[in-house]
């Protein structure tokens, strides 16, 4: 019963209203913005080389602000959400997915540009950002109910439940270890660095996510470079796809080409959490005075996660794995299939290592945002104060651990849209802000 109720909320929430508002709204922005964001690409390269102001409000550099984000956005979605999407909607959903990347970058600019613009405090003082703020600061009092909404589904769609299942479908897979074993270790580490607070969470992913994504994108480019006469080929495969609805590869056949960019839409967000709001609250941690550079620094995020990491792990699925195999599983299993078809012996554990480090970090991010929904819901109240929030976000990952794959990705896809809408209905709003200031930025630098 509740995975029927799951998967037909998950079909009502990602409708085509969904679709249009991040396809649509995002491309509005990029009508207001005349494409300047994207302008500043180099400069946001430069901005995580730089020292933070230290006497600007914030806690942590441009760089380490950017790690939290793709801590949380940088992890099994790139390794198993590519897989769902293939095994969903074939080989042209990853081009939707291109798509929604290239658009979310400049989506990621606006949003978190506004959290910078409009931060608050917490119940400790501390400077923070995000979507809850920017509707609680910029927009009307009557629209407030839309913070409280969107920090009661992040709390939802925040939580680690895919990252840890993946990592315990694996490893049960690959080396029989118990799934519950797998829960209750990932809870101990998480629960370790939440204790530590924000610096610390930013100073272990500070280390772990460019080390995974350089792991990662090593180990992708040796299976490509193994398979370099089926890359053209490919590209070639994604685009018919993508325009004919025809899920040759993976999926069901005739698909439709709306249903196929909404699979791609649909895991794009996943990946990468343009439109979402979660980048937001992480990126509102950055010390700067300067709102637009912190929002030139979020645009990498998509850049990094769906244009580089996601589509490696697309081309070694399809050029490692006949089409008849790519429907038979999905997920991380798909993935290490891949891996282990063009590097025999050694492939899954090297990816192995891989959905560790991308998983652990994706659970790290995930539980700073769902402990900026909780504080902001709760504001330190007695009994919903830290350690409860530890606790409860640590006992998820025990559960989530030890469920079905199917239901815990159909509860996060709901939490993530449900998320979406006041995000998205905010950043559009305050959209002619965003692009003053950033003619203002541009101007100046």
């Amino acid at each position: 019963m509740i995975s029927n109720f799951l998967a037909a909320l998950v079909d009502f929430v990602w409708g085509t209203p969904l679709v249009i508002l991040l396809i649509g709204g995002g491309s509005y922005l990029l009508f207001v913005s005349r494409f300047l964001p994207l302008k500043g690409f180099l400069k946001a390269f430069q901005l995580i080389c730089s020292k933070p102001d230290k006497n600007a409000p914030g806690q942590i550099s441009h760089f380490q602000a950017l790690c939290n984000a793709l801590a949380a956005t940088v992890g099994l979605g790139n390794i198993a959400g590519v897989a769902v999407a293939i095994s969903q909607g074939g080989a042209g959903a990853i081009f939707w997915m291109w798509v929604a990347a290239l658009i979310g970058m400049n989506t990621k600019f606006f949003e978190c540009t506004l959290s910078v613009m409009y931060r608050g405090k917490d119940h400790n003082g501390e400077v923070q950002g995000g979507p809850m703020y920017v509707i609680e600061n910029a927009l009307p009092k009557s629209f407030r109910f839309l913070a409280f909404f969107f920090a009661i589904c992040g709390l939802i769609g925040t939580m680690a439940l895919f990252q840890v299942n993946q990592l315990a479908a694996y490893v049960h897979e690959e080396y029989s270890v118990a799934p519950l074993v797998v829960g209750v270790l990932s809870a101990l580490f998480v629960g370790y660095i939440l204790i530590g607070g924000i610096k610390r969470l930013a100073r272990v992913t500070s280390y772990l996510v460019p080390l995974m994504c350089l792991f990662y994108i090593l180990c992708g480019v040796v299976i490509l470079f193994l398979n370099a006469e089926k890359i053209p080929g490919l590209f070639t495969l994604i685009f018919k796809e993508a325009f004919t609805g025809q899920a040759v590869v993976g999926g069901a056949m005739g698909l439709g080409v709306l249903e196929v960019l909404k699979i791609g839409v649909k895991r794009a967000a996943f990946s990468n959490e343009a439109g979402v709001g979660t980048a937001p609250m992480a990126h509102g941690n950055a010390q700067t005075s300067e709102p637009v550079s912190e929002g030139l620094v979020a645009m990498l995020g998509p850049f990094f996660d769906t244009i580089i990491v996601c589509t490696i792990t697309a081309l070694v699925i399809l050029s490692s794995l006949p089409q008849e195999a790519l429907s038979e599983s999905s997920g991380v299993l798909l993935t290490t299939s891949a891996f282990e078809a063009s590097l025999p012996g050694f492939g899954k554990h090297f990816l192995g290592f891989a959905i560790l480090l991308f998983s652990v970090t994706t659970m790290i991010g995930m539980a700073n945002y769902n402990n900026k929904c909780w504080n902001y819901l709760f504001k330190g109240r007695k009994g919903f104060g830290e350690k409860t929030f530890i606790f409860v976000f640590c006992m998820t990952l025990v559960i989530g651990a030890i469920g079905a794959q199917d239901d815990v990705v159909n509860l996060l896809d709901s939490g993530y849209a449900l998320m979406a809408f006041p995000n998205m209905i905010a950043t559009l709003w305050l959209a002619g802000r965003v692009r003053k200031e950033a003619k203002s930025y541009f101007a100046r630098h």
